[in-house]
């Protein structure tokens, strides 16, 4: 049992020296880990989840985070105008194919449909911290060069400013009908999501594909199914050091949807509409793609690999 735990912090400490050079809180980390329970099989994580959700499988987008070494190195330099906060407007720019969008309306929801995707992970190679070390570390723009200089990371580098801009998205304020929270380990993620449902009865939903690095193609809508409440919290993955999600809840309704690409890739993916837009931004990329106005029919999108819908079971 100790054997094992040990392969798991050697694991960890080789990810993150490789992905993100932090010599000094590899050592702060491996202490912790140490004293929480070098011997114990079962991760901190794990732990918790159980205890709070005893009968909600950890979906794997989670699961794998939580274990080091899953993925390849973290994609600083990615970026997707699509996927930025509702309060946000999108710049002409930024607009590269109208044709090829992740939102679409409800009423294009249903067996037979054909939609143009492209499903990839919104964080690979990020980890999952235990909340005791996610506490220990400043989470502020105030603090971001304290942030930088513990976590060893060059100012104004690419992980800077992805960290910089991350930093500020989690404290812009809510826009209305919205409750925001950014989670820095499992155990936020879940304490957050089901005082927000006011339930511990729910199902954490993530996207599936059955193979790695598929193409944007066209994928064919086999089936929907619509989940019973129109509670929903989303919590999207964000740029960071370590990994960090962008949870939040809005009146919206979830959806399973099963799918097939052209080139035969399987995908569950789970869609999610938003049903009151009202207090969206109407410059948003949905809104200018859609050609409609906030507060007028519902907006629906897929949610990317990684990220994570949190609805109660009834």
């Amino acid at each position: 049992m100790c054997t094992s735990f040990s392969s798991y912090l050697v694991s960890f400490s080789v990810q993150l020296l490789v992905s993100s050079s932090m010599a000094r809180f590899l050592v702060f980390l491996y202490s912790f880990l140490l004293a929480v329970g070098a011997c114990h099989a079962a991760l901190p994580a794990d732990v918790y989840w159980n205890s709070v959700l005893p009968n909600t499988p950890m979906p794997s987008a989670i699961h794998d985070m939580t274990r080091p070494g899953v993925f390849g190195d973290e994609k600083w330099d990615k970026s997707d105008s699509r996927n930025i906060g509702w309060g946000k407007a999108v710049t002409e720019d930024q607009i590269q194919d109208p044709s090829v969008t992740n939102y679409f309306f409800e009423k294009d929801l249903h067996p037979g449909a054909n939609m143009t995707m492209h499903f990839v992970r919104t964080i690979t190679g990020a980890t999952l911290l235990p909340r005791q070390a996610a506490d220990s570390i400043p989470f502020s723009s105030a603090k971001l060069p304290e942030i930088l200089s513990r976590l060893s990371i060059t100012p104004n580098s690419i992980e800077a400013k992805a960290m910089k801009k991350t930093l500020q998205d989690c404290e812009e304020p809510a826009i209305e009908g919205e409750t925001k929270y950014c989670a820095t380990s499992v155990e936020a993620m879940v304490d957050f999501s089901t005082s927000s449902l006011g339930t511990r009865d729910v199902q954490a939903l993530s996207a599936a594909v059955d193979r790695e690095g598929t193409p944007k193609q066209v994928y064919s809508i086999s089936k929907v199914q619509k989940q019973p409440c129109s509670k929903v919290v989303i919590c999207h993955g964000e740029n960071y050091a370590y990994a960090v999600f962008y949870c939040h809840m809005m009146s919206s309704e979830a959806y399973k949807v099963s799918m097939v690409g052209k080139d035969g890739t399987k995908v569950e993916a789970v869609a999610v509409c938003h049903t009151d837009t009202a207090g969206f931004n109407p410059e948003h990329f949905a809104f200018k793609v859609l050609n409609v106005k906030p507060g007028t029919v519902p907006i629906c999108h897929l949610i990317a690999q990684g990220d994570i819908v949190w609805t109660p079971n009834k």
